[in-house]
């Protein structure tokens, strides 16, 4: 049974997608035993997912439908849909969610790549922003994810609240100009030249190098190491394909991928922008005034 707290979450953030807005097709047809697997992934790692999942593919002769998006989105769809077959969310805290609520197999649970927190802004850096606190100056547009369902959102805000005071972050407040519903189009939203800058991830400026410069924040304003966690949904028919995908995805030929696209495949490359101490994973709990419900 859903938590209450999930189940307003899912009431709030999917019936509008269900009913038009930005809806996510999910495909009626992922039964295993037809050569088919479903994944949920956010969109932390699309790139390099949809690489490994035409290499799996090619090898494998299954046929793997991926839907992507926001990591809470994408559960809400998988659990609504009761579908899938693996959920690849950005970040830990969906993964916790999602094992609280009974919704994947923990034992299945693996560490893909980890994630860094950083600024992103235009390739050229042309409003000179330098630090977390030029976030917070007259005339920067800033965008963050949403931090309720998208994994770089919930990193964002808190990194805003550890490393603020009560005056910089109603000024940074004021420059908020959007919530991206992916970690995709918060990327985004720098190469179309939306914004100034967003509070995004480190290998953001790698999907897009022409257009994306990355400014790291100081190793002790950030608060968690994100990773990329994985594990079979279950809704799965068929544990063992999933299983084989999962494997995949964690074999040489996969880790080769994710390393083409710049993703950290080792803790201790993570740890190069952070403090020795600066904790892996875990869950942060949003403050009631950056909650929209």
């Amino acid at each position: 049974m859903l938590s209450p707290r999930y189940a307003v979450c899912l009431m709030r953030h999917t019936i509008p997608l269900l009913l038009g807005v930005s809806l996510i097709f999910v495909p009626s047809h992922s039964e295993t035993s037809s050569g088919r697997l479903l994944l949920f992934a956010g969109a932390a790692s699309k790139p390099a997912t949809e690489e490994v999942v035409k290499a799996f593919q090619e090898k494998t002769n299954t046929t793997v439908d991926a839907v992507f998006g926001g990591s809470g989105f994408v559960l809400s769809q998988m659990t609504l849909s009761k579908k899938g077959d693996i959920y690849f969310p950005g970040s830990s805290d969906f993964m916790e969610l999602a094992k609280k609520e009974g919704l994947v197999y923990p034992e299945s649970e693996k560490i893909v790549a980890y994630l860094v927190p950083a600024i992103n802004v235009r390739k050229g850096n042309p409003k000179g922003i330098q630090s977390l606190k030029d976030l917070t100056k007259q005339g920067i547009r800033l965008a963050i994810a949403n931090p309720e369902m998208v994994c770089v959102g919930t990193y964002a805000v808190e990194i805003i609240e550890k490393n603020l005071n009560p005056q910089e972050k109603e000024s940074l407040r004021r420059n908020l100009v959007n919530y991206t519903e992916s970690c995709e189009k918060t990327a985004n939203v720098i190469s179309l030249k939306a914004v100034d800058a967003v509070l995004g991830w480190r290998v953001f400026q790698y999907w897009d190098p022409e257009r994306i410069e990355t400014i790291y924040l100081r190793h002790k304003e950030i608060p968690r190491i994100g990773y990329i966690p994985i594990a079979v949904s279950k809704f799965t028919s068929g544990r063992e394909a999933a299983q084989k995908l999962i494997d995949f995805i964690l074999s040489a030929q996969g880790k080769s991928i994710f390393q083409k696209y710049n993703y950290l495949m080792d803790i201790r490359e993570a740890r190069r922008f952070t403090t020795p101490g600066t904790p892996v994973g875990g869950e942060y709990s949003l403050p009631k005034q950056w909650r929209t419900r």
